[in-house]
């Protein structure tokens, strides 16, 4: 089943899921961070699979001169041992089907270079390499 995380106690129920993603997240911040994050329009979809969430997705509706209007994903990511069971596609079907009924006619995300497993997915799923993400840290 997939749906949003929408109360407190479903957004904590992805840590887990969302910690293998984002290491550097904190157990004790992450449902505030969520709620700063959904002011700007972040949603957060989660798949439960067993009564458990094993999979979720962060993304928001987004739009620039370059593309227009877009789905953009922040964060996709399933469990490492429920991983090959067909959830990281069935919430991409799902992202994919919601940028259809908002009729958006594209679906955006970056991938860290490191993530070859993922690279190896989202081509699968029909996703092309098309830019590069340049980082510029100023601290």
């Amino acid at each position: 089943m997939i749906a949003l995380a929408l109360t407190d106690e479903e957004i904590a129920a992805c840590f887990p899921v969302m910690q293998e993603l984002r290491p550097h997240l904190g157990a004790g911040e992450f449902v505030k961070t969520v709620r700063a994050l959904q002011v700007d329009g972040y949603a957060l979809a989660r798949l439960a699979s067993e009564g458990r969430v094993v999979a979720a997705a962060g993304y928001r509706i987004k739009q620039n001169l370059a593309r227009g209007t877009f789905l953009y994903v922040d964060d996709l990511v399933t469990l490492a041992s429920e991983r090959r069971k067909g959830h990281g596609q069935q919430l991409f079907a799902w992202l994919v089907a919601k940028a259809h009924a908002l009729r958006i006619g594209e679906l955006v995300l970056d991938s860290g270079l490191q993530r070859t497993e993922a690279h190896a997915f989202y081509e699968k799923l029909g996703m092309t390499f098309t830019a590069r993400h340049y980082h510029l840290p100023l601290k």
